[in-house]
């Protein structure tokens, strides 16, 4: 299920929680600073969030790993090349987000944790317009 939905509103700018948002075929998120490429969106797990908190003994906000899309229950581990089903949009995987050095200006240490089982998420390109909702069913989509 998809948990919160966050867009960057500049490029190291502030992210700003949304219970919805557009979605533009292989151009990203409405409003969000990142258009193009093939990082249009930012995807990140629930859970791995929570054990990275619970092993640093930390509770930092999920927003500051700067993803766009939280989900939860869903396994996004070696995906890429994949078709994933959010809602009404599907998106292609193209890799892990591997994290940067602003993740530990966040919380110290929290950088190394992100690296193990692609713990800081993935990132893909939009394949339909639609709107993405929280509460949006998550699930693989079969070529």
């Amino acid at each position: 299920m998809v948990k919160a939905i966050w867009i960057k509103t500049a490029r190291r700018g502030a992210m700003k929680a949304s219970s919805r948002v557009r979605c533009i075929t292989d151009a990203g998120l409405e409003g969000n600073a990142n258009q193009g490429g093939k990082r249009q969106i930012t995807i990140i797990e629930e859970e791995n969030w929570q054990a990275m908190m619970d092993e640093l003994g930390a509770d930092l906000a999920p927003w500051q790993r700067r993803a766009n899309v939280m989900v939860s229950g869903f396994p996004l581990k070696e995906s890429k090349g994949r078709v994933l089903q959010l809602g009404e949009i599907s998106i292609r995987i193209e890799g892990e987000t591997r994290p940067c050095e602003r993740m530990d200006e966040a919380l110290p240490g929290l950088r190394e944790a992100m690296k193990p089982e692609w713990r800081g998420g993935v990132y893909g390109r939009i394949l339909n317009d639609g709107t993405l909702k929280v509460g949006d069913t998550v699930h693989w989509r079969e070529e």
